[in-house]
């Protein structure tokens, strides 16, 4: 019988896993992960930033978490010396249209409590001298991490804490044993008195065996990235972003200088045909069934059916790509770019059409459904993890395993 059980090896459900065996020392805690390795989906594939949080509704989870998780991450990063650097970076309009937006974006950066700084295109020369716009923001607070080397120390402290990890080991379904949960896995059957769901890009399905509804669908968005070749990383210092689009969920293709010195452009955002599809072949007949029949879909895709036709030309001429990119560094041509990895966004969609733009966390009688945690899920992990466990002493079954 455990008193915890987590469903998911990502950031998030380690983390959250991590401080429940802070907040109960004498609890039995097991995490639970389908994969072979600890973050081997979302938390694996992203690009590595550490976010400021200046995009974020001002009071919004992701607001609040973001901005908190930056700073939380810089300090356990340098704890457990786990490579990282807070370097900064320049968001920039390239034309004059963009400014109301950028002026817009330097204000929610302020309402959130961030360092910025409105540059102009001279000031954004001396810390990105290749790039070419009409004025930016300098985002101090931003900064580049190693989060699977984040998650693998969080796995580490949480055996150290008695915590109990299983690898290979995918729920099949949820039932009720009395005040319990049974979890029936490939790898045998487990008892627990609390559940909580972080399975990311499955969590609407485990949330669903669970008998909660989450309100919501998972549409899985894939992210293409080209890496710059060595010889031309000289074109970018830090990460350069373009002013986003408020109405629509991406931030638009940027430049962002890894952790081993390369550097990453991307993503574009299109449909993935599988949850798990990483490649544009990759295809799932269930999957891609769920989204097909779902009518928030249909009413998202005629919503932004301009830019949704840009991500898919992006996606299949590097061209088009190129030239998304060139509109900040003119100088980058199609030969410096190669392809690299791709990441699976697991975006939560309402019926209505409406993206979730915050995380979106259900709570049941005995347990927490995490049903909407993309980026910046990372930066913001032992946030999301603390924000969890504080919810979990209000029941009152649970609050012996802090005192025994």
């Amino acid at each position: 019988m455990y008193d915890f059980a987590i469903i998911g090896g990502g950031i998030v459900g380690l983390s959250t896993a991590m401080a429940l065996g802070k907040r109960y020392p004498n609890a039995k805690i097991l995490v639970l992960e389908k994969e072979s390795k600890w973050a081997f989906h979302q938390t694996g594939n992203n690009s590595g930033v550490i976010h400021s949080g200046i995009y974020y509704k001002p009071g919004s989870f992701k607001a609040k978490f973001c901005r908190d998780g930056s700073r939380s991450m810089v300090e356990f990063c340098q704890e457990h010396d786990i490579a990282h650097e807070v370097c900064g970076k320049v968001i920039v309009a390239t034309d004059e249209q963009e400014l109301p937006r950028l002026e817009n974006l330097y204000k929610r950066g302020l309402e959130n409590g961030l360092e910025v700084k409105r540059i102009s295109a001279e000031e954004v020369k001396e810390i990105e001298p290749h790039v070419t716009c009409v004025a930016g923001i300098r985002v101090y607070s931003t900064g580049i991490a190693n989060y699977k080397q984040v998650c693998l120390k969080y796995a580490e402290l949480i055996a150290k804490l008695g915590g109990e990890l299983r690898l290979n080991t995918k729920v099949e379904k949820i039932s009720r044993s009395g005040k319990n949960q049974v979890l029936e896995t490939n790898n045998g059957t487990f008892e627990t008195r609390f559940v909580i769901n972080c399975a990311g890009l499955h969590s609407d399905r485990l949330a669903k065996l669970a008998q909660v509804n989450p309100q919501a669908k998972i549409v899985p968005f894939r992210g293409e990235y080209y890496e710059l070749t060595p010889e031309k990383r000289y074109l970018v210092k830090t990460l350069i972003y373009p002013v986003p689009n408020p109405d629509f969920p991406f931030l638009g293709v940027h430049f962002t200088k890894m952790i081993d010195g390369s550097v990453h452009a991307g993503p574009n955002a299109v449909l993935s045909l599988k949850r798990e599809g990483y490649k544009k072949t990759d295809f799932d007949l269930r999957d891609f069934a769920e989204v097909m029949t779902y009518p928030g879909f249909w009413k998202l895709a005629a919503k932004h059916a301009d830019e949704g036709i840009q991500e898919i030309i992006r996606s299949f001429s590097k061209a088009a790509f190129t030239r998304s990119l060139q509109k900040l560094i003119p100088e980058v041509r199609s030969e410096d770019l190669v392809p690299c990895h791709a990441g699976v966004r697991a975006q939560a969609l309402m019926n209505d059409g409406k993206l979730v733009d915050d995380f979106l966390i259900v709570q049941d009688q005995n347990s927490v459904h995490v049903c909407n945690a993309p980026s910046p899920a990372a930066t913001s992990s032992l946030e999301i993890g603390k924000a969890i466990v504080a919810q979990i002493p209000e029941q009152s079954h649970l609050l012996t395993a802090a005192v025994n």
